[in-house]
């Protein structure tokens, strides 16, 4: 196993590589530079030229390139021009945020995908199964910004049980006050991520155990005298959740890098919030290292499905 490990990360290197090259090509694409906005507009177009030049941007674009790529090997991942700080400052403040809420809406989403999954698949056709495949379509087929305004209407402004918008509350200073403050902050959008999540994860459940409660396997436990919750326990459930433990690395980036709009909408400062005003600056180097950590991140998240199949499914091996 550990050399198949070995084996995918070498091959991320050339999959990180021409993601990099990807990046500065559709970069290079974008209008605007990081001075627009940033700088009084009446100022001499001669002088906006200048810090162009000082900053490297009117250079061609393999120069800029090897430029980055050497000062990132250095560990010297850029500065911000919006933040006036190194990339990796800025990034690493809004990290914790956005680790907080993925970790949070993984637990939320399995909390409640499979409950509500092995439910539907041992009562299908019920009135249980019916009312869970309607949940199922609803939170496939609405949108996350409809989903997450509603929320923060009805929890948010008219219960007022959570915040809308925030990661703290002003005046927490104790350890336990803020950590209590950006659990309470984090929940409405966790919650949001949640239920958009929790679809596939019921519907293959659903599927996988209605098609093993008509297996040989079921039925000759059964006729041996099994009891029926063992049967689900030991039989059905571990052999319909096999596509569920296979998806969870992508679950897991998924929700991750899915969190950019829930963090907009919420005004969650993570990174996903950052991302989207790094577009909107043209904050190119913020830019660069976001994506190409997104992208490692799926790269991660591949590689993590497999192994996780490989430990719960014994007659997997990769070679």
């Amino acid at each position: 196993m550990w050399k198949t490990i070995f084996r995918r990360l070498l091959l991320m290197i050339p999959q990180i590589i021409i993601l990099s090259i990807l990046i500065f090509i559709i970069a290079d694409f974008m209008p605007g530079d990081p001075f627009r906005g940033l700088v009084d507009p009446n100022l001499d177009p001669a002088q906006l030229e200048i810090q162009r030049e000082a900053f490297g941007l009117n250079d061609p674009l393999p120069v800029r390139y090897f430029r980055w790529v050497g000062d990132a090997l250095r560990g010297d991942f850029g500065r911000s021009f919006n933040y006036q700080q190194p990339v990796v400052t800025v990034i690493g403040r809004r990290l914790g945020n956005t680790v907080r809420l993925s970790v949070v809406s993984v637990i939320l989403t399995y909390a409640i995908g499979l409950p509500l999954g092995i439910l539907a698949g041992r009562y299908n056709e019920s009135v249980l199964d019916k009312t869970i495949l309607v949940y199922n379509f609803v939170s496939f087929a609405v949108p996350v910004f409809v989903l997450a305004l509603l929320l923060v209407w009805v929890f948010g402004y008219n219960l007022n049980w959570f915040p809308s918008r925030g990661t703290i509350s002003i005046g927490a200073d104790t350890t336990w006050e803020r950590w209590t403050s950006m659990l309470y902050h984090l929940m409405l959008p966790a919650i949001t991520t949640a239920i958009l999540g929790t679809t596939s994860i019921i519907q293959y459940l659903r599927s996988e155990i209605i098609d093993a409660k008509n297996s040989d396997y079921v039925k000759t436990a059964r006729s041996k005298g099994v009891p029926i919750q063992k049967v689900y326990t030991k039989h059905i459930f571990r052999n319909a959740s096999l596509p569920i433990a296979s998806g969870f690395g992508f679950t897991i980036v998924s929700i991750f890098t899915g969190s950019i709009f829930i963090e907009q909408i919420f005004n969650y400062s993570g990174m996903g919030f950052l991302f989207l005003q790094s577009i909107q600056t043209r904050d190119y180097s913020v830019i660069f290292v976001l994506v190409l950590f997104y992208g490692v991140m799926g790269l991660i998240g591949t590689l993590l499905s497999d192994l996780i199949l490989m430990a719960v499914d014994p007659r997997i091996r990769i070679d």
